[in-house]
């Protein structure tokens, strides 16, 4: 609704979000179908590998997994019975907060992540940072630590569950 304090963008502004908006559609994309060609799996599903490599004990609570995934827990339930059905995942519950399901990463799927990891590092540089000079790829990470504290879990994606 148009209001007189509406805080319209101007021209830059403007251009630069149309910018955001059509990477935000098309690189998941982009990237999906190259992890789907090369590897088999999803974006999503690599993300979950991903994060659990690089956790302690190669293990994170799924509702931990979910908050970083900006997943559902159903939603994530279903890719970590993906997951598990490869033998890549194990899930349990948590000896700590028997509420709590924990997924650990098993020996296959750590395998998984590293033999999936360098053509999925390949197409990342290829369609983001070969196209930054170094200046744009500190300039990049500097924006999108400001973009991602206001729409994280921490930011917008928090307000709105409140």
């Amino acid at each position: 609704m148009y209001t007189p304090e509406t805080r319209w963008l101007d021209d830059a502004e403007a251009a630069a979000w149309m910018q955001l908006i059509s990477t935000t559609m098309w690189l998941p994309s982009a990237l999906d179908t190259q992890l789907q060609r090369d590897a088999g799996i999803s974006h999503v599903e690599y993300g979950v590998l991903s994060a659990l490599s690089t956790a302690e004990n190669r293990t994170m609570r799924l509702s931990e997994l979910g908050r970083m995934a900006n997943s559902t827990l159903s939603r994530l339930s279903k890719v970590v019975n993906r997951l598990s059905d490869q033998g890549w995942v194990k899930r349990r519950p948590d000896p700590e907060d028997g509420r709590s399901t924990l997924a650990t990463l098993t020996d296959e799927g750590l395998e998984k992540v590293v033999a999936t990891a360098p053509s999925h590092v390949d197409r990342v540089r290829d369609l983001v940072f070969d196209q930054l000079t170094r200046a744009e790829v500190k300039q990049l990470g500097a924006i999108f630590a400001k973009v991602s504290a206001a729409v994280g879990p921490e930011g917008a994606c928090a307000q709105k569950a409140k």
